[in-house]
């Protein structure tokens, strides 16, 4: 579950960061903060996995408050001012959405709030295991990082094939790689990407992965010889 706090000075904007959370599973909004003193006082005595904050409050601007945190969570800013984007990254925000945002966009980064919170367990086994959205049959479905075991190119979309069952998504292989972290996905061939975890083994030009057998590209060899002398 991602408990998640909206700090933004804007009704508005509360409203429609709401309603694209409600489209999502396992999101749990905790608390509509109209500006960051009241965003402080809630997390004195709670704590959040996501926030989403806006720039230009009354009060307490979002990258002074932001300052003040010890141990921030994923921030995504979401503003009208593109100008500040480079002070956000300076504070390592997650991602920088200007408003007004599309559904898509949006997603793209909760997508990458969910890959920090991913990389934070591998440190932290305690935490949950990561996960990520995509597009398939009408609606989004939510995947374990762990479940997938290969992803190959069909077109204009992508099967992402799982321990259980297989998504047809719609997606290139190139976006849905963009959502996967390096650390655990490699790209062996122009249609195919892997978990690393998930491979049994490796034969001459072919991986092998359960009852799949996963051909390499000759411009990927470099790439599956370095993770098996690694």
């Amino acid at each position: 579950m991602t408990k998640y706090l909206i700090i933004d000075d804007e009704p508005i904007a509360h409203d429609i960061i709401k309603d694209y959370c409600d489209l999502l599973p396992n999101m749990k909004l905790m608390k509509h903060c109209y500006d960051a003193l009241e965003a402080l006082d809630y997390l004195r005595g709670a704590s959040v996995n996501l926030i989403f904050l806006d720039i230009n409050m009354p009060k307490l601007k979002g990258f002074d408050f932001l300052k003040t945190l010890r141990n921030p969570p994923s921030v995504i800013v979401t503003t009208a001012y593109q100008e500040y984007a480079l002070e956000g990254y300076e504070l390592e925000v997650t991602d920088y959405l200007l408003k007004p945002f599309s559904f898509e966009r949006f997603l793209k980064a909760v997508n990458k709030a969910f890959q920090v919170q991913t990389n934070i367990s591998t440190e932290n086994p305690v935490s949950s295991s990561g996960h990520v959205f995509f597009y398939s049959d009408k609606k989004y479905v939510q995947v374990k990082l762990d479940d997938i075991l290969y992803v190959e190119a069909a077109g204009n979309y992508a099967k992402v094939v799982l321990k259980d069952n297989t998504l047809l998504v719609r997606d290139k292989i190139s976006d849905v790689l963009e959502k996967l972290s390096s650390d655990s996905f490699l790209q062996v061939h122009k249609s195919f990407v892997v978990a690393k975890q998930h491979i049994s083994s490796v034969d001459g030009n072919r991986i092998f992965i359960a009852k799949n057998t996963i051909p390499i590209g000759k411009l990927y060899k470099m790439n599956v010889s370095a993770l098996v002398k690694s």
